[in-house]
């Protein structure tokens, strides 16, 4: 075997594509991504064995320190078979010196590898776990940085993940009622599905979330290369949800005439009278939502954006921003189902939701919120490994986070 410090776009893509769990975290076009939108510099290594076939490969993302030093991250990393432990070795082995070559303090990594299957609350059951797949990085060298349930690491330790392998009713039956409902509500304001293609749209979008639920987006030049390097391949879609305001109102003000007159009638039974009168209610306030934008947008408004990401075999539904209209319309839960919809006829193998926390009761910012949202859609609960840090200078390890805040002050 030969550790390769730069495999070949061609040479990557090829092993990449053939690997089923392969995390689009870890693909080419994400590199390239974090490249142009971030600045990092993306390395694109592997192993190669004595037939000079890829058996292993990795994106490492290379960020520069003060001092002429650096460190490497590799995002849900790395694209191997874990289990074939003299591969794992050697390639560890490949790396430690890659990150002397590099003069790189350490290398970052969080496996998108499940721990251990776990229950609604977070809890470990008995069932299937990848423990020995842990033994292996503590055995090898890598240090762990904890069971952290929020979001304190790069990514997600926790996610929902929808599993596509069996028929499509049995997938959305598996979707709560509620959730469903609120799909139901949506097709009543007779929104409009499309893929988009504007990149302008969905920013504006994710900034009018940020501002109102407090993080900080990326720039558009971050989505617009996102958008560019994941589109070459096909494996990226911009999933629109477009609202007509006139139509609303002409459909509202005709259903709430008619139910009025059929209360004035005393045509609604008596048992299905309070149902009819918050439906007034509700007919009502959407008028009076929607009415200030009925002659802004004759050609419609897009009030909902989602930006997903494929491999091969799966799908994971990234960027997400909407305004007010389309909260008022269920245009998220809508994307969602969208989204979820859009992997079935594909033949994934899954729809992942992209995140979620391990402790789904905590009372940080609007997380549990967020989690019982995703909860709904019936997916699978995953608990992953976690972060690992492969140490290169020990001294340097310990004393960046200080060096990094110092540097940050004098750049203030």
């Amino acid at each position: 075997m030969k550790f390769i410090n730069n495999l070949t776009e061609k040479e990557y893509k090829k092993f990449f594509t053939s690997q089923k769990d392969a995390h689009f975290l870890q693909s080419y076009e994400w590199g390239q991504t974090q490249k142009d939108g971030r600045g990092l510099i993306p390395y694109y290594v592997g192993v190669k064995d004595n037939q000079n076939k890829v058996i292993a490969c990795a994106l490492l993302l290379k960020r520069k320190t003060p001092l002429s030093m650096c460190y490497f991250y590799a995002p849900r990393g790395f694209v191997l078979d874990y289990h074939n432990q003299e591969l794992f070795a050697f390639f560890t082995e490949g790396l430690k010196k890659f990150l002397k070559e590099e003069k790189a303090i350490y290398l970052k990594v969080d496996p998108g590898v499940k721990y251990q299957d776990i229950n609604e609350n977070g809890e470990r059951i008995n069932g299937e776990n990848n423990h020995d797949i842990f033994a292996s990085f503590i055995k090898l060298g890598f240090i762990h940085k904890g069971f952290y349930k929020l979001y304190e690491g790069n990514q997600p330790r926790y996610t929902i993940r929808v599993h596509l392998n069996k028929d499509k009713e049995e997938i959305i039956g598996n979707i709560s009622k509620t959730y469903m409902n609120t799909i139901k509500r949506s097709y009543s304001y007779e929104l409009e599905i499309e893929e988009g293609h504007n990149i302008d749209i969905m920013h504006d979008l994710i900034l009018n979330n940020a501002q109102k639920d407090g993080f900080k987006a990326y720039s558009y030049d971050y989505y617009r290369s996102f958008y560019k390097h994941f589109q070459k391949e096909g494996h990226v879609k911009l999933l629109n949800v477009r609202l007509y305001p006139d139509k609303i109102i002409k459909k509202d003000k005709e259903e709430l005439e008619d139910l009025q007159a059929k209360i004035a009638a005393g045509e609604i039974k008596k048992k299905n009278l309070a149902d009819a009168k918050d439906r007034i209610k509700r007919l009502e306030k959407d008028l009076e939502i929607f009415t200030p934008y009925e002659k802004q947008y004759p050609d419609g408004k897009i009030v909902c954006c989602a930006g997903i990401a494929y491999t091969d075999y799966a799908s994971w539904l990234l960027y997400l921003g909407n305004d007010a209209l389309g909260e008022r319309c269920f245009a998220v839960n809508r994307s969602y189902y969208e989204a979820l919809n859009d992997a079935i006829n594909k033949k994934l193998d899954f729809f992942d939701l992209f995140g979620t926390v391990g402790d789904p009761k905590t009372t940080y910012k609007k997380l549990a919120g967020l989690h019982e949202f995703k909860r709904k859609f019936g997916g699978e609960y995953i608990e992953f490994l976690g972060e690992f840090d492969l140490v290169n200078k020990p001294f340097w390890y310990k004393v960046l986070p200080t060096l990094l805040k110092v540097y940050r002050k004098l750049r203030k």
